[in-house]
């Protein structure tokens, strides 16, 4: 009863194929091969961004390249301790020994996250600012792409791969204290789904109505590029036409950054100057700035988005994944893991390291894992980067490191940069790291050039590695 009265509800497209299936299945005790699959190419034609420089693609991207900052110093009511004292609250803060962070700035105003809009209302309560900062960027991503389906089988086609890297902190620590002053009572019946990570694509397809796979990666800080990477296979391997992907994050609160200051890998040197305080790849680097954000991309199939009439920004052609199999939150000294990640995505494109226009590198500003990165990056490119015809950045020094989003909206810098014909700059770089020599260097300034392939880094804790190859359309 149950299968039939879902086999009415799917659209006749999706009835005739299911039926057709049936009708060729063999009652043989003996299957033959499954059907030959055919990869589809997969291009991106939407854009979404909420991080530290402001709400919005434009903005973001504008005062990226004009090497605009956005980090800053930190308060103790940015720490958001909601159900807390205030004397708490300032022992919190006073404890804390990495006092900067790269926070989305909120407000009405142009280029501002409009926390009333998204998290405020009644309707609301079930939307912690994780998933608020992901349906924001999402909108803008649809609206952007001009596609906001309508026919049923259009929605069954639309799916979203939106994940994250650690959550809702805040909801978490606010519960915990309800529990020690025993006021169990007050939790919210919307504490579960404000906290799970796959509700940000949960809350995205619904909203839209999108069927298609429903689909959250949760791998630290390589978060946004494996789930832009899954995205890409499914319509790939023809699961979906269209696909909403991307990352997003919101642990600019007390634990969060309590913790990563235990594990010393924030920074702590520049606390009184906040703006210098992210440094890729500099000798001056001493840990990584704590941010937040989303970005998420439209991924469509290339003829689809062809018949629609769809911009057409660049090509996801390749998607590298590897595991370091060595240390909870370092990577090893040879750097094979990056390597691995790197050049499966080169071997998946077909494409050779010297058409490779353009690195943005993963580089958080820690001492070990920049250098680390820059070796690999220096292994796999040689005498392309040695030449300096590759041209590299961290867009880290203007944005701090945004966790679980980072891979998103550094996958939409490299796919702005092929579009714009611009690298962007890596801030505060002023001291290069040694390893760095001659023509081999990043970019301290943004460079207009033509970019038709770029290759962006992610790794996270755990030693999980993703490298995302995008290129132009001819």
């Amino acid at each position: 009863m149950a299968i039939s009265s879902t086999f009415r509800r799917l659209s006749s497209s999706s009835r005739s194929r299911f039926t057709r299936y049936l009708s060729s299945s063999s009652p043989s005790h003996t299957f033959g091969p499954p059907p030959p699959i055919t990869p589809r190419r997969v291009v991106v034609t939407g854009l979404g961004m909420v991080t530290p420089l402001g709400c919005g693609v434009e903005t973001t991207w504008t005062r990226l390249i004009e090497g605009k900052c956005g980090i800053r110093a930190i308060t103790p009511d940015d720490l958001r301790m909601n159900t807390f004292d205030r004397e708490t609250q300032l022992y919190t803060f006073d404890q804390l020994t990495s006092k900067v962070a790269a926070i989305v700035p909120c407000g009405t105003g142009s280029g501002e996250f409009n926390e009333e809009l998204w998290l405020q209302s009644k309707e609301h309560r079930s939307i912690s600012r994780f998933i608020g900062y992901a349906l924001c960027a999402a909108d803008e991503a649809l609206k952007d792409a001009n596609w906001v389906p309508t026919e049923q089988e259009q929605k069954e086609r639309t799916g979203v791969s939106i994940g994250g890297g650690i959550g809702s902190i805040t909801d978490i620590l606010d519960a915990s204290q309800m529990i020690c002053e025993k006021r169990l009572r007050r939790l919210s019946p919307f504490f579960i789904p404000r906290i799970l990570i796959n509700m940000a694509s949960g809350h995205v397809s619904m909203k839209y109505g999108f069927q298609g796979p429903n689909h959250a990666a949760v791998t630290a800080c390589a978060t946004g590029a494996h789930s832009i990477g899954d995205a890409a296979r499914m319509i790939q391997f023809g699961d979906s036409d269209v696909m909403l992907a991307g990352g997003t994050e919101s642990s600019i609160d007390a634990l969060s950054i309590a913790g990563f200051c235990r594990s010393r890998a924030l920074t702590t040197k520049y606390n009184s100057m906040p703006i210098e305080a992210s440094r890729p790849f500099d000798c001056d680097r001493d840990g990584f700035v704590i941010g937040e954000g989303s970005g998420v991309l439209v991924l469509e199939e290339l003829e689809h988005a062809r018949e629609r009439g769809a911009k057409i920004y660049a090509e996801v052609r390749g998607y590298g994944m590897s595991g370091d199999a060595y240390h909870i939150t370092q990577p090893h000294t040879d750097g094979r893991g990056a390597v691995l990640a790197m050049t499966r995505a080169l071997k998946q494109s077909g494409l050779h390291p010297n058409q490779v226009d353009y690195v943005n590198a993963h580089a958080t500003s820690t001492p070990l894992g920049d250098a680390i990165e820059a070796s690999a990056m220096k292994t796999i490119f040689s005498e392309h980067a040695i030449s300096g015809a590759l041209k590299l950045s961290s867009t880290k020094g203007a944005i701090g490191h945004l966790l679980g989003a980072a891979g998103a909206v550094e996958a939409i810098f490299s796919v702005l940069a092929i579009y714009h014909g611009i690298a962007p700059l890596t801030l505060n770089l002023r001291n290069p790291d040694p390893i760095f020599k001659d023509k081999f260097m990043p970019l301290n300034a943004s460079k207009e050039m033509p970019i038709r392939a770029a290759l962006s880094n992610s790794f996270g804790f755990g030693g999980t590695n993703a490298s995302l190859l995008l290129t132009s359309v001819m």
